[in-house]
């Protein structure tokens, strides 16, 4: 499979989409305004402690304050851990949380099986403390960003767990051998008591190369101590890389084979960063200079655009909805158009089969996460319903997101989880509409008319004399004057005064507004 990294730079904002056979697969945002700080390390001080909840309130330094449950607080070793280098907490007293994104992985076998005390969060945090946090999920909706004090520092072989002793090795790596020689060659490389994941991209790589990241991964670890002892809550410790050189870092080689900038700082800046870890791989980077924006020119933008759309069209006719709740994303299939060619099991079996496809895809590329729950057409056979659940158990296996899925139910549904870091494409692009305010739905018309009608009576029990006019949406007012004429024509029998309307097109379609003049 072709796999390229294509970016689009401008001055506020920067676009990385990854290609498959020409097809985008996902796409990275970074804007200036700071709104994916995933990755990013804090001082920050503790706001407020709620023990009801086993989590407390961190203040980093933004408009939101970040989050925090008591597993991902450092237990009893917390204040050697903050504060002495290298010399870091021997034992965790949870599994390291969420260390590498992409890459899960074993550890070696050596924590500890004794029994653990149950830490509760008002032993371990108090108000006005100082703590060092890593920003796990950037804030979404309003909703804070979400943080751990388990800080990791990944690299490109490599990530450096300053909290753990242990030595970690992606499952991605599958040769036994080369598992227990890269186990052995970082355990063996240490000097000091702190832990590692081994990336998929160390498979076959030197030792040679895997010291040096090791001695660079410890160096920004000692310059973010130094800065944590130094500097005043809160603060900005240390900064996740950009998204182009985190696309570089985390993509190219082991996920893409080709990039392509259309910025010549952005370029060279990669090629810098590459012939730093990676400068075998400088061949691999291209600088687009096409008059058409880069986008256009792999046909990018309308797949973007169909991405934030409700309703998707699968080839044969039939379609699928989309729809973002607060706690959970819902997924509709319907076979729409598609009638078949033999039976009624056949042509669902087919929609739902076409829809698994689409809907593997969607997740990815509009980075959906959290729980979601995928309403299938009901299928008679049970043997369809494993085919179609085996299919997207096969489809979503591109997915570099943890993803877990259940069986389908008798309902036909299927439940699933995907892990959550980021906003999803449609709140990063999106805003709720300044007309519905979010609800998708809008008051009829005709049910408008109606709550004129009960206001204004009521609202004429204080009035007296003169006549009664109300200002309202020209649309609204349009449909007065006609089919529902008789509204008015009603409110002036039973008041037993005139009624004007006075349209403004400055009002809310549901807005409308009463009141009394007086006849001279």
């Amino acid at each position: 499979m072709h796999r390229k990294l294509v970016i689009n730079v401008s001055n506020h904002e920067t676009r990385v989409a990854f290609l498959e056979e020409g097809t985008i697969a996902e796409l990275f945002i970074e804007r200036k305004d700071d709104s994916d700080i995933a990755g990013n390390i804090y001082k920050g001080k503790v706001q407020r402690v709620l023990p009801g909840m086993q989590a407390a309130f961190i203040g980093i330094g933004l408009n939101q304050a970040a989050f925090i449950y008591v597993d991902d607080v450092i237990g009893d070793s917390y204040q050697d851990f903050q504060n002495v280098f290298p010399e870091t907490a021997a034992e965790t007293e949870t599994e390291e949380k969420d260390a590498e994104r992409n890459d899960t992985y074993e550890d070696d076998g050596m924590r500890s099986t004794d029994p653990i005390r149950e830490i509760h969060i008002e032993e371990i945090l108090t108000e006005g403390q100082d703590i060092m946090v890593q920003v796990a999920k950037s804030p979404i909706g309003t909703k804070g960003s979400r943080v751990t004090s388990y800080i990791s520092l990944p690299g490109r072989f490599l990530v450096l767990m300053p909290a753990s002793d242990h030595v970690g090795i992606s499952r991605r790596i599958e040769d036994e051998e080369e598992r227990l020689r890269l186990k052995n060659l970082i355990t063996g490389l240490r000097e000091d008591r702190l832990g590692y994941i081994v990336r998929t991209a160390a498979e076959g790589v030197r030792e040679e190369k895997l010291l040096k990241e090791m001695e660079f991964l410890k160096s920004i670890w000692k310059n973010i101590q130094k800065k944590y002892r130094s500097q005043a809550s809160p603060s900005l410790l240390h900064q996740e890389l950009t998204v182009s050189l985190r696309a570089v870092r985390d993509l190219l080689t082991h996920e893409a084979d080709q990039l392509i900038v259309d910025s010549r700082e952005t370029y060279h800046s990669v090629l810098e960063f590459l012939d730093t870890f990676m400068p075998r791989l400088k061949d691999s980077v291209e600088l687009y200079e096409g008059r058409e924006p880069i986008f256009e020119a792999f046909n990018l933008e309308g797949d973007i655009s169909r991405a934030l759309k409700k309703k998707v069209w699968l080839k044969s006719g039939g379609y699928i909805v989309i729809e973002h709740t607060e706690a959970l994303v819902a997924i509709d299939v319907n076979t729409g158009r598609y009638v078949g060619k033999h039976n009624l099991e056949e042509t669902i079996l087919k929609t739902n089969l076409e829809a698994v496809k689409e809907i593997a895809y969607q997740i990815r590329l509009r980075d959906i996460g959290g729980i979601i729950i995928i309403d299938f057409i009901d299928m008679e056979k049970k043997s369809n319903q494993e085919k179609v659940y085996n299919a997207l158990k096969e489809a979503v296996k591109k997915d570099r997101n943890k993803t877990h899925i259940l069986p389908m139910s008798d309902m036909g549904l299927i439940q699933m989880t995907r892990k959550r870091i980021r906003k999803p494409l449609n709140r990063f692009l999106c805003e709720p509409c300044f007309y519905c305010e979010g609800e998708g739905y809008l008051m009829s018309r005709q049910s408008i008319c109606y709550n004129i009608y009960r206001e204004a009576l009521r609202e004429t029990q204080d009035m007296a004399g003169g006549k009664l006019t109300i200002r309202m949406n020209p649309e609204i007012a349009e449909l007065l004057h006609g089919e529902e004429n008789h509204i008015i024509l009603s409110l002036e029998r039973i008041l037993g005064k005139q009624v004007v309307i006075y349209p403004n097109a400055d009002f809310h379609i549901e807005e409308f507004d009463i009141f009394e003049t007086v006849n001279f």
